[in-house]
């Protein structure tokens, strides 16, 4: 059959601009039922899970971060095109080369010696809610959650940890698609974390102490180190991949399970479902709901051309809700076995460097939360973040419970 490019097809043409992500999700599903492929104002998008799968660990298909200044109109020479490159938009042996060194310091079982301070982070919060048995959930525990846990990960001190929460929001802003308005607090949020970072590098190259950032500074593989630029890069990593990602997840999680409240009592009376319902909550309503790729060259696919620059988007949302893949759907279940791993995380040289970490400090929180919070309700309509945001969840999400002691 002869290859046709992709601006050739007949196509659906989605305009996702301005919709709320679950709109999105109805959108793209009738899309899907005309062709696998849909048109979209920058590209096209895919939705099937295995063309998800396929895309993504396709290496031809380079992650798109690094255009995100190019696309938003940002100059040549800018902050924004000339600062350090990060290990998300990292392609090739360059990429492949941190990975393989820093990959023995993400592993499950170097994050499970943080679940004891995950489980106390979690109660402080649900005893610090000043309104017993009300509160909003987003501001009063999303929100804090994951800081804690990141600096005591990285070693920074308790007294920093707003410093650390404040920069992560604004370094994130660089996904919310209004870039022009968000680079002042983008810039100002990388340089005070690069200039706290290095001096964190020059005291633990004098005194190692244990945790994350004497681990990477102590790495070594045939005389490879990583260098002072590459210790600042991660640690940024390692604050977006383990903060934004995990208060949204968090949100969503507990917005769909306020929704399901059999489900909440079964996971407070079985917490070992902790795992299921971390896997089953992020297929079902994930905080990532779509990834972004471009051809690196002229890629055939599916008998489709894809010619170099074409922008390819993933819809990680659509692709969880595959009805060839996982069973019934669109049933909300968190005994459910796995069909098959979740693509909230990724796929491919990019899934997420901190899947091990978020899934530990979920799997902490959602069951001592249920416990903590029984009968947990809806105390109001919840405000969900604009579609813009690349990580999306609940901005406000009101409840009421029944109030436990610890």
């Amino acid at each position: 059959m002869p290859t046709t490019s992709a601006y050739d097809l007949d196509l659906p043409e989605i305009e996702t601009a301005g919709m709320e992500r679950p709109e999105v999700l109805a959108v793209v599903r009738r899309a899907r039922s005309q062709h696998w492929l849909a048109r979209t104002p920058v590209g096209f998008l895919l939705s099937d899970y295995r063309d998800a799968v396929t895309v993504l660990r396709d290496r031809r298909f380079h992650s798109a971060l690094s255009l995100i200044p190019q696309m938003a109109g940002i100059e040549p020479g800018t902050y924004m095109q000339n600062r350090r490159r990060s290990i998300l938009a990292m392609e090739g042996d360059e990429h492949a080369r941190l990975r393989r060194l820093v990959a023995p310091a993400f592993t499950p079982a170097a994050t499970d010696r943080l679940r004891p301070f995950m489980r106390e982070v979690v109660s402080g919060l649900v005893d610090a809610i000043t309104t017993p048995g009300r509160c909003e959930f987003v501001s009063a525990i999303c929100e804090p959650y994951p800081i804690p846990i990141i600096c005591e990960l990285l070693g920074a001190p308790k007294e920093d940890w707003k410093l650390f929460s404040q920069w992560a929001t604004d370094i994130f802003r660089i996904f919310n698609q209004d870039l022009a308005t968000d680079l002042p607090a983008i810039e100002r949020a990388s340089g005070e974390l690069e200039s706290y970072v290095n001096a964190m590098i020059d005291e633990r190259r004098r005194r190692p102490t244990d945790d994350l950032l004497s681990t990477l500074i102590a790495i070594e593989e045939s005389g490879d180190r990583l260098s002072t630029g590459e210790l600042v890069m991660l640690t940024e990593a390692v604050l977006m991949a383990g903060t934004d990602t995990t208060r949204n997840q968090l949100g969503c999680s507990v917005a769909l399970l306020s929704e399901h409240p059999d489900q909440w009592a079964l996971l407070a009376d079985r917490p070992e479902l902790a795992p299921r319902a971390v896997e089953e909550t992020m297929r079902y309503l994930g905080a990532v709901r779509g990834t972004i790729r471009v051809a690196s060259q002229d890629i055939e696919y599916r008998d489709v051309l894809f010619p170099a620059g074409t922008i390819v988007s993933v819809a990680l949302a659509v692709a969880n809700m595959d009805p060839d893949i996982f069973t019934a759907p669109d049933t909300f279940d968190i005994t459910r076995e796995r069909d098959a791993l979740q693509m909230t995380f990724g796929s491919g040289i990019h899934f997420c460097m901190g899947a091990a970490l978020a899934r530990a400090e979920l799997q902490e929180a959602l069951p001592l939360l249920a416990r903590r919070m029984p009968d947990l309700g809806r105390d109001g309509p919840v405000q969900w973040k604009p579609s813009t945001f690349g990580i999306w969840g609940p901005a406000r999400l009101p409840v009421h419970f029944r109030p436990q002691p610890a």
